[in-house]
């Protein structure tokens, strides 16, 4: 255990496992202590095996079945803000994380403890580091390190969708665009060129832009393109040289990150263009037979996931993806964050009752 351990009621309601889980605070790249805590309580029944790299922690079944579905949710949050230690009121539970996604947690930790022969074999996955850049993401360097793990017929993904089913994802893109002027005193101003003052183009063109709204396999996916940051000068008395704009483009998953980035260099044609961060689109995924079994089984509602989750990475592996979880999604990292008690139930007893085959 860590310095500062954590100790599950695994044998207690889903709702306490769930507050506890919340206050036991794991923001990105201090999960360790939460991370024990799993791995212990998975080393407790005879039914998983489990693996521990670094601070992710996975477990699965052998029981030879036919197929295999993956379950998968990070562990990590955002920093908490005035609003730990959790709260319930009136059927709700208040404080980081409890959205994004410690209740998708709660309800992945308990289902693994309790389904000894599910109706497919499942393999676990409660990995660190989602919420930061995608170098240190804990699914995607365990992919890395032990591939056998992560092959499967369908992956789950239990980031909040408000108990919705959001297939695939969109993709993003990050690139900065950049002007050039010429350095001069700004008491003679016309001997330079201001960057700043040419940034006024990158603008324009992004003004007048419109997004397109894109049909994947009977999902409407909605793109966006949209300055996120801007830099520029040198001094108070100083004529700039140099202006960058930050610009993110999210993409539907018709397109891949080369058709992507052709796109928006051709937005912003006759300017300076350098990609600094990229995460590929998954695709829906829905005829796949196991998924198409998902969708059929739960009978609720299924809509396009716009931001980008780690279904992308599965998607990447090969394995058909959604997203499926607990929580309002339009809370997470709110100083409100907060979950409604009875969705958490809902979603755990759809999931046992698929997973379990009743």
């Amino acid at each position: 255990m860590s310095a500062s351990s954590v100790a599950l009621p695994v044998g207690a309601p889903l709702r306490e496992l769930l507050k506890a889980l919340v206050d036991s605070e794991s923001p990105s790249g201090a999960e360790a202590s939460l991370a024990d805590a799993i791995e212990a309580a998975l080393s407790s029944v005879s039914h998983l095996e489990v693996l521990r790299f670094g601070n992710t922690v996975a477990a699965r079944t052998n029981l030879h079945r036919a197929r295999r579905v993956i379950w998968a949710g990070h562990i990590d949050t955002v920093p908490a803000h005035n609003n730990l230690p959790s709260e319930e009121r009136e059927g709700w539970l208040w404080g980081r994380g409890s959205v994004d996604m410690k209740a998708g947690v709660a309800v992945g930790l308990r289902l693994a403890l309790e389904l000894a022969e599910p109706l497919h074999d499942v393999t676990w996955i409660f990995y660190d580091n989602e919420e930061v850049e995608a170098t240190k993401n804990g699914l995607g360097l365990f992919g890395l390190a032990h591939p056998e793990w992560v092959r499967g017929d369908l992956a789950i993904v239990g980031e909040p969708t408000n108990g919705a089913i959001e297939a695939g994802c969109n993709g993003t893109l990050r690139v900065e665009v950049s002007t050039v002027g010429v350095r001069a005193h700004s008491a003679r101003s016309w001997m330079g060129k201001n960057a700043i003052h040419e940034a006024s183009a990158i603008l324009a063109r992004l003004e007048s832009y419109s997004p397109a709204e894109v049909d994947v396999d009977g999902l409407v996916y909605r793109e966006g393109l949209n300055a996120v940051g801007i830099s520029g000068g040198v001094a108070g008395n100083v004529i700039p040289d140099l202006c960058t704009v930050t610009v993110n483009y999210r993409f539907a998953p018709d397109k891949s990150i080369a058709e992507a980035i052709d796109h928006v260099t051709g937005v912003f044609e006759g300017l300076s263009v350098a990609v600094v961060d990229q995460a590929a689109a998954a695709k829906p995924g829905l005829s796949q037979p196991l998924s198409g079994e998902f969708v059929s089984a739960l009978g609720i509602a299924v809509g396009p996931k716009y931001g980008w989750t780690d279904v992308a990475r599965f998607s990447e592996w090969g394995i058909p993806a959604v997203n499926y979880g607990p929580g309002d999604p339009s809370l997470a990292h709110a100083d409100d964050e907060r979950v409604e008690l009875a969705q958490v139930d809902e979603v755990f007893a759809s999931l046992s009752s698929w997973l379990g085959g009743k």
